[in-house]
């Protein structure tokens, strides 16, 4: 993650101020909910296209399919498993869960 900045005004969802505790953790304060932080910020995470080509070229499919242009950069596993690190790991745990799609560069 590069930096945290303030999720752009046109993709903010105004809240409920009287919330308070859990409720306030659960109410979506932007477009893009999985990267928004109570504070209406996020830790940015940019991508090139000659440093990378593939996931540019995803996100530029996903953006054109869904009109949202971000995706959420996170550790892969499952709570109870150690992160991630081969493909065939990366294979067991979307086998285990509820993923919808597995990508894995050339794998």
């Amino acid at each position: 993650m590069l930096m945290v900045t303030g999720v752009a005004e046109d993709k903010r969802i105004p809240v409920d101020s009287e919330a308070a505790g859990f409720t306030k953790l659960q109410e979506p304060r932007s477009t893009i909910p999985a990267v928004t932080h109570v504070d209406s910020s996020a830790r940015v995470q940019t991508v090139d296209a000659e440093r990378h080509g593939m996931l540019r070229k995803l996100m530029e499919q996903f953006d054109a399919k869904t009109g949202c242009p971000v995706l959420v950069n996170t550790s892969f596993n499952l709570g109870w498993d150690p992160i991630v690190c081969t493909p065939e790991d990366a294979y067991k745990t979307f086998m285990s869960s509820d993923i919808d799609v597995l990508c894995m560069g050339r794998f």
